[in-house]
């Protein structure tokens, strides 16, 4: 069993100021009640809470008002609000050959982001941390907000990441995204960096702003490129003891899958092999490559390779969505990623197949998050880390909202 941690005094305010951001981050302007009411809290508590976080900044007191027209006996009720301003954290998905940050303020909203391509090839992790802390600079600066407002950073890495935050690099491409990020950021801008597996957070985002938003026991797989899932059981992510949990590797041994290519590849992959026969299709007249949307949108117009294609895609994946299925029986199963935007015509006939492939079918749907799954999931899991540490935090220079 772990050990228990002693519930010291210092231990109870930490719990409780975490408790009382969390609910503000999501309210508009609160009462002593409401907030009692919402995280269990004694009203001594409660007011001792919110105005330590009112001295620290985190927080903003509100001007006390009666309700327009009525009358109220007594001194009206004190009103607090997240000072949403206080200061950012970023969100990155930093992938093979692509990196993206966002930087969020402290309700989650969107202040400014960045993504730029990148030419991985023989370059060393010195260029790629360079390369990374460039694209954060220039999303901040799309948000006009300073390196110094940056509360907390959480980056997304197509590798498993155990629970000490450390990549896991046993292959060789895993390899690839042990960088060194952490200590490097830490000494060069002074910020607190998390790293977390990209499919762990695309299942954050999802449970989060998602089609899993309230549901306890979900698998999100990222399905663009190469298959990878996050898992959700009861509330909780799901890493493993060493992080690997929800990795497909296993897919090489199931019949009908044999590989962890996604749906984007897999669609563009052959579409090329069909366009290399004499077999018409409509998909002739794309210029340049074809990918995953254009063959879904010609099998929606009736294309018979197109619709061959998405035939194929629709029995590996309702394997590959079994298999998780039977083997964490999860509620739901969310096909996340780029290709979720165009990926909705599989819904249907996978639904239809998963009866063949598993005694326990899970509802799938598609994640509206799009190819931001990933970045919206890295602000969620940074958030909960500022809410958990906001009395060991110094705010820069708190600011009120606009």
């Amino acid at each position: 069993m772990p050990e228990l941690v002693p519930a010291t005094p210092q231990l109870l305010r930490r719990v409780s100021a975490g408790a009382v951001l969390e609910f503000l981050r999501a309210s508009a302007a609160v009462t002593v009640t409401d907030v009692m009411a919402a995280t269990g809290l004694t009203r001594a508590t409660t007011i001792a809470v919110c105005e330590d976080l009112v001295r620290r900044g985190w927080v903003l007191e509100r001007e006390n008002q009666r309700e327009f027209g009525g009358y109220q006996k007594g001194r009206p009720a004190r009103r607090f609000e997240l000072n949403e301003r206080a200061g950012v954290v970023l969100g990155m998905d930093i992938g093979y050959s692509k990196v993206t940050v966002v930087v969020s303020d402290l309700r989650g909203r969107t202040l400014g982001r960045s993504s730029r391509p990148f030419q991985a090839g023989e370059v060393g992790s010195r260029e790629r941390i360079a390369f990374i802390d460039g694209v954060a600079g220039a999303a901040l600066s799309s948000a006009g907000m300073e390196p110094g407002q940056v509360l907390a950073v959480c980056a997304g890495v197509a590798a498993p990441v155990d629970r000490h935050g450390d990549v896991v690099a046993t292959q060789e491409f895993w390899g690839l995204f042990d960088l060194g990020l952490r200590p490097a950021l830490k000494e060069t801008r002074g910020w607190t960096v998390l790293l977390e597996n990209d499919a762990n957070l695309a299942a954050l985002g999802d449970r989060w702003q998602g089609a899993a938003a309230g549901i306890d026991d979900v698998v999100v797989i990222l399905a663009s490129e190469r298959l990878g899932s996050g898992i959700v059981e009861g509330g909780r992510l799901v890493h493993g003891t060493r992080g690997s949990a929800g990795e497909l590797a296993y897919l090489d041994l199931v019949e009908g899958v044999g590989d962890t290519y996604g749906i984007a590849h897999l669609a563009r992959t052959w579409a090329a092999d069909a366009l290399a026969t004499t077999a018409p299709t409509t998909l002739r007249s794309v210029q340049g490559r074809v990918e995953a949307e254009q063959v879904f949108t010609a099998a929606e117009q009736g294309d018979a390779v197109a619709l061959g294609i998405l035939d194929r895609l629709a029995d590996r994946m309702a394997r590959v969505v079994g298999t998780v299925a039977t083997l964490l029986n999860p509620e739901l199963v969310v096909i996340g990623g780029g290709v979720a935007d165009s990926a909705g015509v599989l819904l249907r006939p996978i639904s239809e197949r998963l009866k063949e492939f598993t005694a326990t079918p899970a509802r799938v749907a598609v994640s509206p998050l799009g190819d931001s799954i990933v970045t919206v999931g890295a602000v969620r899991c940074a958030l909960d880390y500022v809410e958990r540490n906001s009395l060991d935090l110094e705010l820069a220079a708190p600011a009120t909202p606009a």
